[in-house]
């Protein structure tokens, strides 16, 4: 659809950032916590696009955009106004956000629409994704948002600013379920018993990067999700959907994303994890399953 300028729209993709491992590394001062986590995104996501236009602007459908709330405290408009502050003359928009992810998931749904706002915004102003404001602007709006304005397979640390240059992840099989019970990431955070630290690791030990899918497995089983017991305390119903995907013909690995609740499970291949979801679903017909791909 063309905007009345007669300009197209622009149209960016905002996948599911899904937290392969998640380490807490203890808790500041300032009360944030310091992480190391093993991000990679799915081939499933919301929408987002931009029609040029006078003023800012979001009008959000799809199947979850009732549960979005008010459009003006989205992370969308927030990235925007973020990166209109340190770019003079920014020309912004309208934005079209079509919601497909579950809000407060633990997918980081709300922080891939801010990504894909910044990524529109540097198309529309001919910025380079590697301009430091984009960066700046992505910090400024979220945890999450930076390591979703590149959106490859990566470790995040320090507060989700600090990035790995992409790791070269093999594309797994997948199937995202959700149980429909928002999960508050403070909460989960406050139900959490980290220690504090007084002093950042600026130069991180870089682990040896497995090569084959074998071994990535095998490197991934050996970690774990801190925030996946204390989700669980909260919202029980967690470990039914790990114990559901776990008894899965062919799944390889089943952990929760994020500070949930939407968990996830590797499978040998896509057949095996389509046959995955549809057993998901005939069991559970009130909870949102998606066989994807990860990389």
């Amino acid at each position: 659809m063309g905007a009345p300028s007669g300009r197209p729209a622009l149209i960016e993709e905002a996948p599911a950032k899904v937290n392969l491992t998640l380490a807490i590394r203890g808790r500041r001062t300032d009360g944030y916590h310091e992480v190391e986590s093993f991000v990679a995104f799915a081939r499933f996501g919301d929408r987002l696009s931009l029609l040029p236009a006078e003023s800012l602007g979001l009008s959000v459908s799809g199947p979850f955009a009732q549960a979005v709330g008010a459009t003006s405290d989205n992370l969308v408009l927030k990235s925007a106004r973020a990166l209109a502050h340190r770019v003079p003359g920014l020309e912004l928009g309208s934005f079209v956000l079509v919601k497909h992810l579950p809000v407060a998931a633990g997918i980081g749904g709300g922080s891939a629409d801010a990504a894909a706002a910044l990524r529109l915004l540097a198309r529309a102003n001919a910025l380079d994704l590697a301009d430091w404001r984009l960066a700046e602007a992505a910090q400024a709006t979220g945890a999450d948002v930076p390591i979703c304005l590149d959106p490859r397979p990566r470790i995040m640390r320090g507060i989700g600013e600090k990035l790995s240059d992409p790791l070269p992840l093999p594309r797994f099989a997948a199937v995202l379920v959700n149980p429909g019970v928002p999960v508050a990431t403070r909460d989960v955070f406050a139900a959490l018993a980290a220690p504090c630290v007084s002093t950042l690791n600026d130069t991180p030990h870089e682990p040896e990067m497995p090569s084959k899918r074998e071994e990535w497995l095998t490197f991934l089983r050996a970690h774990s999700n801190d925030l996946e017991s204390p989700a669980i305390h909260i919202a029980p119903v967690i470990a039914e959907v790990l114990a559901h995907l776990r008894a899965a013909p062919g799944c390889e690995l089943a952990r929760m994303s994020g500070s949930g609740g939407t968990c996830f499970g590797v499978f040998a291949d896509e057949i095996v994890a389509m046959a995955a979801a549809r057993d998901v679903t005939a069991t559970h017909p009130m909870w949102w399953v998606c066989p994807t791909v990860l990389g």
